[in-house]
């Protein structure tokens, strides 16, 4: 299978080329410039595994949440060159991809490699999104709604084992690992999406028939309102 991902939803660009199991990525932590890179950086790959975008399979984007922005701009890529060469897209959720970017340290492995990441980015206005997953072999199978909340409203499924991983643990001064630090046993708040990981959980999406046409994807946004007023804006500053 031959699949190009773009992860553009939060503070990383990453751009990534999955040929029959075998990964390329481009990643660089680069705010603002992720329709610079991004584009670029999978011409780049393609030429360089002397892959054209005819030989593509489909085309993976990671649909939220995450910056507004940046989810859109995934998305329209993707959508563009699946429409393009005539290919679906394989949408995944950006907290899964966060959730598949963790590497534990040695030693901190569950028995039975039952693994359970929660994962949280960052959302701004006082609010983190959330989601909880389990390992289930090379996928992540969610354990919950996905949700934007602030830290205050956020808990964990139940009282198990649990590793953290986010920039929505370092947000508000830690105020997330602060509630939840009881329940968890390892926190890496620098825990980014990569592409390389988008890729491998839509090579298995994309087995499992979960591809769809280009038009029918949607931003995951969670929050419904995706930008302040001026006046929410200065009302919030005020209460800072």
């Amino acid at each position: 299978m031959k699949l190009l991902a773009f992860e553009t939803a939060t503070e990383g660009c990453s751009v990534a080329l999955y040929l029959d199991g075998q990964v390329r990525e481009r990643f660089e932590i680069a705010p603002r410039r992720h329709a610079e890179l991004a584009l670029p950086w999978a011409e780049e790959l393609l030429a360089e595994a002397g892959v054209a975008r005819s030989a593509l399979d489909a085309i993976a984007i990671s649909r939220g949440p995450g910056a507004f922005t940046g989810v859109r701009l995934g998305i329209a890529l993707g959508q563009g060159i699946a429409l393009a060469i005539d290919r679906p897209l394989v949408p995944v959720s950006t907290l899964k991809v966060v959730a598949a970017s963790l590497v534990l340290p040695y030693g901190t492995e569950p028995a039975g490699g039952k693994q359970r990441i929660f994962a949280a980015i960052d959302a701004r206005m006082g609010e983190v999104y959330v989601g909880a997953f389990q390992r289930d072999g090379a996928d992540l199978v969610a354990l919950s709604d996905e949700i934007v909340a602030a830290p205050d409203a956020v808990s964990l499924p139940d009282d198990g084992r649990w590793h953290g991983a986010g920039t929505g643990f370092a947000a508000l001064e830690g105020a997330l690992l602060t509630r939840l630090q009881p329940q968890l046993a390892s926190v890496d708040a620098s825990v980014l999406p990569h592409a390389s990981d988008l890729a491998q959980l839509a090579s298995l999406a994309f087995a499992r028939g979960e591809a769809v046409a280009p038009e029918l994807v949607e931003p995951a946004y969670l929050r419904d309102n995706v930008a302040l007023t001026l006046a929410e804006q200065e009302a919030l500053r005020a209460s800072k």
